[in-house]
C-alpha cells in the first residue's frame, strides 16, 4: 500500500508529457516589413571652410602710468565704465609741480630784463661809435653784442624750462588717451606715485574689437594654393570674410574680415596665426556683446564654392572608425555604403566628399532598428535639416502605416436608470422595510406555539 500513491503520480506526470509532445509547434508568425523614412542626398554650392579656436582681444589697450611722482590726491571715474579720449581718470598733488612753474616764470622774467639792459648798452654803444668812432673801440661793441645775444638765449632756456614744469604741472591731471572702458583703480587714494613707474589702471577700446586664430600647416597650405591662383582675394584687400560663434551660441552668427596674417609659421605648434576684425555695436545702454579674452569659434573659408552632395548628419553611422550610410536599394533591401564626409554646415546637413552621387535613398531616421539586407517599406521624404521636420515625418509616416489588427471596440456600459424623485425613493425604503419585518415575524415561533410543543426550549 505504501508505494501506490508514488506510482500512480509518476504515470500522471508521464501522460501530461506524452500528450504536451504530441501538440502541434505553433506556425512562425509573420512580420510585416518595417517602414522607415528615406531621403534623396541634397544637391548645391557649398564654400569649403574650416572651424578654428581662438581667443578676442582689444584693437588699443594702454596701461595708464603716473607721468610724474606724488601722492594720489583723488580718483574722477567709475571702475567699469566707458571712458573717451582726454577724461580725466586721477589727480596727484600738484602744489610741488605748480611751484617749479612760478619759480621758472620768475627766472624767464629775470633773464628777460638782462636781455632787455644789454640790449640798451649795445644800441648806446653803437650810436656812440656812429657819432665817434674813436670814442668806443670795437672790442666793446662785440661785448655788448655779445652781452645780448646771451641773455636772449638765457631767455629761450628759461622759457623751455618754464614748459617743462607745465608739463609736469599737467601730468598731475591723469587722463585717458584713448576712448574704451576703464579697469579697476589700482592703487588707492593717498598713495605715492612713481613717475613712468606705477600703473594706476587700463583702458581697452571695445569697437572694433579683434579676433586671433591659428590656423594649421595642412589647412594653411590649402589656403594659400587658392590665394596663389586667385581664387581667394589677397588679405590685404580685407575681402577674405570669417563668421564667428560664441560658446552659448549655436552656429556662427558674427561676420567679419580678415585683415592680418603672421609672418613665418610658429615651429613648435606648427601653425599660422590669423587675425580678424568684427564689429562690436553697443546696446541702448552701453553694453557690448564682446570683451576681450573671450573663447570664440572661428569658421573660415579655403575656397570658392563648389558643388556638393549632403545628407543628415544624423544619417551617417560609424563602423570601428568607418563612416557609412544606409540605402534602400531597388529591391528595398538595405545596403551599407561607406563614405567620406567634409564639414558640417549650419542647417545639420553633412557634405560627402566621395560615396555618394546623388539620387540615392538614404535612410535618415531609425538606423539602429534595419540590418544590411533586410526588405523595408519606403517612406521617402524630403531631407530633413533638423530634428524637429525628422519627428513631424516619422509622426505622419506612422499615421499612414497601415494597422495589423482591428482595433476592437470596448464594451458598451449599460445605460444608466434615470434618477429618482426623493418621494418614489422613500416610499420604496418603507416597503423593503415592511417586507422585512414581516419575513422575521414568520421565521420566529410565537410564545404560543413554543409551549405548546411541550415547553421544550427550542434550540437557537
Amino acid at each position: 500500500m505504501s508505494f501506490r500513491f508514488p506510482t500512480a503520480l509518476c504515470l500522471i506526470l508521464l501522460m501530461g508529457v506524452t500528450t504536451a509532445c504530441r501538440k502541434k509547434a505553433d506556425p512562425p508568425k509573420t512580420t510585416s516589413p518595417r517602414t522607415v523614412n528615406v531621403s534623396q542626398p541634397v544637391k548645391r554650392d557649398v564654400t569649403a571652410e574650416a572651424e578654428f579656436i581662438g581667443r578676442t582681444e582689444a584693437v588699443d589697450s594702454v596701461d595708464v602710468k603716473a607721468r610724474v611722482t606724488g601722492y594720489l590726491l583723488k580718483t574722477a571715474f567709475i571702475e567699469g565704465t566707458d571712458v573717451k579720449a582726454g577724461d580725466v581718470l586721477f589727480n596727484i598733488d600738484p602744489r610741488t609741480y605748480q611751484a617749479q612753474v612760478d619759480a621758472a616764470q620768475g627766472e624767464v622774467g629775470v633773464n628777460e630784463a638782462k636781455l632787455r639792459l644789454a640790449e640798451t648798452e649795445n644800441e648806446r654803444s653803437q650810436s656812440l661809435y656812429k657819432e665817434n668812432p674813436r670814442a668806443i673801440s670795437l672790442k666793446s661793441l662785440d661785448q655788448h653784442q655779445a652781452e645780448v645775444d646771451a641773455a636772449g638765449a638765457a631767455v629761450v632756456a628759461a622759457k623751455s624750462s618754464m614748459e617743462v614744469y607745465k608739463l609736469n604741472l599737467g601730468f598731475t591731471k591723469v587722463t585717458s588717451p584713448i576712448d574704451g572702458r576703464v579697469g579697476r583703480d589700482q592703487i588707492g587714494i593717498g598713495n605715492l606715485v612713481s613717475e613712468n613707474v606705477t600703473t594706476l589702471t587700463t583702458v581697452v577700446s571695445q569697437d572694433p574689437i579683434y579676433a586671433y586664430f591659428n590656423i594649421d600647416e595642412q589647412r594653411m597650405l590649402v589656403a594659400m594654393r587658392k590665394l596663389y591662383t586667385g581664387q581667394l582675394p589677397p588679405i590685404r584687400s580685407r575681402k577674405i570674410k570669417v563668421r564667428m560663434g560664441l560658446q552659448d551660441e549655436d552656429g556662427f552668427p558674427h561676420e567679419g574680415v580678415i585683415e592680418y596674417a603672421s609672418n613665418s609659421v610658429d615651429a613648435s605648434t606648427g601653425t599660422l596665426t590669423l587675425r580678424a576684425t568684427f564689429a562690436n555695436p553697443a546696446s541702448k545702454d552701453g553694453l557690448r556683446l564682446l570683451m576681450p579674452g573671450m573663447f570664440i569659434r572661428v569658421k573660415m573659408p579655403l575656397g570658392l564654392p563648389e558643388p556638393a552632395v549632403l545628407v543628415l548628419e544624423a544619417a551617417v553611422g560609424t563602423d570601428q572608425g568607418q563612416k557609412y550610410v544606409y540605402l534602400v536599394d531597388d529591391q528595398d533591401l538595405v545596403v551599407n555604403r561607406p563614405v567620406k564626409l567634409g564639414a558640417l554646415q549650419d542647417d545639420g546637413l553633412r557634405v560627402v566628399v566621395e560615396g555618394l552621387k546623388g539620387g540615392e535613398r538614404i535612410i535618415v531616421s531609425g538606423l539602429q532598428l534595419v540590418r544590411p539586407g533586410t526588405k523595408v517599406e519606403v517612406h521617402e521624404i524630403p531631407m530633413p535639416t533638423s530634428l524637429s521636420p525628422m519627428q513631424e515625418a516619422a509622426k505622419a509616416s506612422d499615421q499612414q502605416k497601415p494597422a495589423e489588427k482591428p482595433a476592437e471596440k470596448p464594451a458598451e456600459k449599460p445605460a444608466e436608470k434615470p434618477a429618482e424623485s426623493k418621494e418614489s425613493t422613500a416610499s420604496k425604503s418603507k416597503q423593503a422595510s415592511a417586507v422585512t419585518s414581516k419575513s422575521q415575524a414568520e421565521s420566529s415561533p410565537s410564545p404560543a406555539k413554543a409551549e405548546s410543543d411541550g415547553g421544550k426550549k427550542l434550540p437557537q
